[in-house]
């Protein structure tokens, strides 16, 4: 296991004790995440972003299912699993279970991620939480 699959397998144990703050530590100063809106997130827009799934699923799980690394580049496919517990992108509530699948390229410099790209199933996860057919 190389540092950064090390960092990166501390700050996913952080995120699925529900230490956010744990977490974020995966973080440059200088990040920008991309994939979630057209303007890449910086750090304090991130911890927002984040504080937001963790009211809206509780205490949300990662689960790694791949980690390729390439020089400075980790990638991972992943799915987040929880439960929805708070208004999420405008849906209240439903306590239904929810698994977000993704695929995110981190690019470390030195042991933190400067940027990050994301890729999930937003839309499915709407469906997973949103009325179904007919309701």
């Amino acid at each position: 296991m190389s540092k950064r699959t090390e960092v990166l397998a501390r700050a996913r144990e952080r995120w699925n004790a529900g230490d956010l703050a744990g977490y974020l530590t995966l973080y440059g100063d200088d990040i920008r995440l991309y994939g979630y809106r057209p303007q890449p997130m910086v750090k304090r827009e991130v911890e927002a972003f984040y504080q937001g799934i963790f009211a809206a699923f509780g205490s949300p799980q990662l689960i790694f299912h791949d980690v390729l690394e390439s020089g400075d580049a980790v990638t991972v496919r992943f799915t987040m699993t929880g439960t929805h517990v708070g208004a999420f992108m405008g849906v209240p509530p439903t306590g239904r279970t929810i698994a977000l699948p993704g695929i995110t390229i981190l690019r470390f410099e030195g042991e933190t991620v400067s940027e990050r790209w994301s890729c999930t199933d937003l839309l499915g996860l709407l469906g997973q939480i949103g009325p179904g057919p007919g309701q």
